[in-house]
């Protein structure tokens, strides 16, 4: 693809996300108007407490309810869909992404245990801290597992991943019965929510975002090297040891991130990084800047569709894996043809 070309399609993609979020503050149980929501933006940047005073219960709505989920629903798409693009890159592995490989469940057992045992060893992000390292050990794991002579098999990955996900899952269960008055938010890691996340949540989640797409944008390059092997890579100049160490740590910090906020939510790294794929080729660096795009609006519509589409909410991660099943399914099957 010729760069005038991308540079359209990202700069066309990034306008119509916003396009999108912007209609769905718009919408819910209450309808707003886009000018009305557009206003209130403006004047809560102007000056807040003017803005809160004048539009009453209308900002209420937008600015401390729909902006802080909507946001972060896309912020966690983005997220994902660069951990996704990360993990598919350095393992040269196209089933990979953090809910295949175990990531995601290993995450989400480190959030709950914080929570459940009542750590607080760092503070106010211990949960993402926990979540973090949980989420590096089960990434250790599921590599040790799948890698045989010095070589790791892309369908034993994908296995490893599943088999730890049950472990992870069976542990999530056994926290349930531990948590007493907390299960609820066991259940919440379990199945995935934005609901009635915090302005503190979505600043967290962008900051960490931000920092994960530079690192993985910077090395983007690199990874397009790494797929012509090893022995090239080296040639190259590439080192291919702290290539894949440090993709492999930002994706799976991304992972734990938005488990650590927003739940389990699978499938979302699996599909991006190929529906782009198909657009754009199989230029990573291209993958970086459109995936996060992309990512970002599947997600929010998906939350959207959630919220205020169906007659009761349904949980994010339900429909992510309605979604990413069949696709999983279909991406599975042409892996093995191709092998």
């Amino acid at each position: 693809m010729k760069k005038n070309r991308f540079a359209l399609l990202a700069t066309g993609s990034f306008i119509g996300t916003l396009i999108l979020l912007m209609y769905y503050t718009c919408t819910g149980y209450m309808n707003i108007s886009m000018r009305d929501v557009f206003s209130i933006i403006v004047e809560t940047i102007k000056d807040p407490k003017a803005a809160k005073e004048t539009y009453g219960t209308l900002w209420y709505v937008v600015i401390e309810v729909r902006l802080p989920r909507i946001l972060a629903a896309a912020i966690a798409g983005a997220a994902l869909s660069i951990a996704g693009t990360g993990f598919q890159g350095v393992l040269l592995n196209p089933l990979a992404d953090p809910y295949t490989l175990g990531i995601s469940s290993g995450a989400a057992l480190g959030a709950a245990m914080s929570i459940v045992f009542g750590w607080n060893f760092f503070g106010v992000i211990t949960v993402q801290i926990c979540a973090f390292l949980f989420a590096l050990i089960t990434l250790l794991i599921v590599l040790r597992m799948a890698t045989l002579n010095g070589r790791v098999s892309p369908v034993s990955l994908v296995l490893a991943g599943v088999i730890i996900s049950a472990f992870f899952s069976a542990a999530l269960s056994f926290m349930k019965h531990l948590a007493g008055e907390e299960v609820g938010s066991i259940v919440f890691w379990l199945m995935g929510s934005f609901a009635s996340k915090k302005w503190s949540e979505v600043i967290i989640l962008l900051c960490f975002t931000i920092l994960g797409f530079i690192i993985s944008l910077f090395y983007s390059k690199d990874l397009n090297v790494l797929s012509l092997g090893d022995k090239n890579a080296s040639s190259l100049g590439i080192n291919t040891s702290r290539l894949r160490t440090t993709i492999l740590i930002t994706a799976s910090l991304l992972s734990a991130i938005t488990v650590s906020i927003a739940g389990i939510i699978g499938f979302i790294g699996l599909i991006i990084p190929h529906l782009v794929r198909m657009v754009t080729g199989p230029d990573n660096t291209k993958l970086m800047i459109l995936s996060p795009l992309v990512g970002a609006a599947l997600l929010a519509t998906a939350d959207n569709f959630s919220r205020a589409w169906l007659p009761a909410e349904v949980p994010i991660g339900t429909i992510t894996a309605l979604l990413g099943g069949p696709f999983f399914i279909f991406i599975f099957r042409k892996k093995l043809k191709g092998e």
